[in-house]
């Protein structure tokens, strides 16, 4: 099938999170203006999921989210804590090892125009997505839809099939649903499944208590905005996340044995006193000298952890007329510009599905393998990054830690400009090379 900016497409799209509204922001916002695509937005679960702990969103990720519209929406509502650098902190020795800037040159950020970086619930994020695609005309947002079977015809399109027994039927299909991707697992690739990293992520949150002396107000902790505090058993994350900084998100990246099933870690999960227990033996023992850690972790609540999965490097992202996105073509562990990532997916993807639609010669396929070839790379290079950030938070002796904590500030100074490179780029004016 040719496409061209004549005909407006029917794009379907699995996945309402991060990722999949944000696929319908930038579909919406790139098409051509002649032919602008009915877009239709299925999600599993009843309701937007709102679970979830605090991102930080690197200032290519908030370039785009400028872009689509999102942003303002943020700004509006104070969401967020504006971060200008991230702190790095051994747990036992009083003194910061190093810092990851969003400063710039001019302190005022990175990128033109410049923004720095932004420490903000998911939750917050996808209130500011729901209520962006609200105000999209041509984006229908449908939740409560499992999805039991997904057909694709090369002349005629896909049709989804629920388990309501309703269909929905487009040109082409998008998929978004995260690591354990239904478009993946029943369509694209069945075989290339999610693998435990070995590692798992535990948080929670603990508002600043008047009645505990170490953690009465933000100038007692041993942190200005953000920090990664690094231990022998782990990383642990503390983190102001709203303007007001009367409460700290608490994050864990921890090695934890595999446990078989979902549904065991789902138990393991929601077992909150078991996991503030892991974490005081990790980041709260007698030789850490930060007490507002210990305070911190005493004072969390709603704590959670889940495992931390990634899909082989590699693999298949597309078909005919479905391509996967995100977490679906490429779960990896988290290196820092994980939602940066995705949110790029999303624009670079929608731009080249215009550009083909703009020359009017070819079809889906060729919009697709334009973007593999822009994409495949960068995805390649965040693999590699984030297998160092599985080494450096798996469980080390003492002498381990000490090696590891003289090559942190070396490994941030010498890749201080790779980073900024990346926060600078922008992919809505890239050359898209043909």
């Amino acid at each position: 099938m040719h496409i061209s900016n004549e005909t407006p497409l029917e794009i379907l799209i699995l996945g309402g999170g991060v990722a999949g509204l944000t696929a319908a922001m930038a579909l919406a916002k790139f098409s051509p203006e002649s032919a602008p695509p009915k877009i239709r937005v299925f999600e599993i679960r009843p309701k937007p999921g709102v679970i979830g702990g605090a991102v930080n969103l690197t200032p290519n990720a908030l370039r785009l989210l400028d872009r689509l519209d999102v942003l303002p929406i943020m700004r509006e509502n104070n969401y967020g804590m504006e971060i200008d650098a991230i702190e790095i902190f051994n747990v036992y020795q009083p003194v910061q090892l190093g810092e990851s800037s969003f400063r710039g040159p001019e302190g005022k950020g990175l990128g033109t125009p410049p923004y720095k970086a932004l420490r903000v619930t998911r939750a917050d994020v996808m209130k500011a997505l729901v209520e962006a695609v609200e105000k999209c005309p041509n984006v229908e947002f449908t939740c409560g839809k499992r999805t039991t079977k997904i057909d694709e015809d090369a002349e005629t399109g896909i049709t989804l099939t629920f388990d309501d027994g309703t269909t929905a039927h487009g040109d082409m299909l998008v998929g978004c649903d995260g690591i354990h991707s239904v478009t993946r697992l029943k369509h694209v690739e069945p075989e290339r499944k999610e693998i435990y990293s070995g590692i798992a992520n535990a948080f929670g949150f603990a508002p600043l208590n008047k009645d505990n002396p170490k953690i009465q107000d933000p100038s007692q902790l041993h942190f200005y905005k953000t920090a990664i505090n690094f231990a022998r058993r782990g990383m642990m994350l503390s983190s102001f996340y709203e303007p007001t900084k009367t409460s700290v998100y608490v994050g864990g990246v921890l090695q934890v044995p595999e446990i078989e099933s979902r549904d065991g870690w789902k138990v393991r999960g929601a077992d909150q006193e078991a996991t503030k227990q892991d974490m005081r033996e990790r980041f709260a023992t007698d030789d850490v000298v930060f007490d507002d850690l210990k305070a911190l972790i005493d004072t969390a609540e709603d704590w959670f952890m889940w495992p931390i999965s990634t899909l082989p490097p590699g693999g298949r992202w597309a078909t005919e007329r479905t391509m996967l996105l995100g977490d679906a073509a490429h779960g990896m562990a988290p290196q820092g510009e994980a939602t940066g990532i995705v949110l790029e997916d999303t624009v670079l993807f929608a731009r080249c599905l215009a550009r083909q639609q703009e020359l009017g010669t070819g079809g889906f396929k060729n919009a697709f393998e334009a973007y593999e070839r822009l994409r495949r790379d960068r995805i390649n290079a965040a693999f590699t990054e984030s297998g160092a950030v599985i080494k450096t938070v798996q469980d080390a002796g003492w002498l381990g830690h000490k090696i590891k904590c003289f090559v942190v500030p070396w490994f941030l100074w010498f890749t201080s400009g790779k980073r900024e490179k990346h926060f600078t780029e922008d992919v809505t004016t890239s050359d898209l090379g043909f």
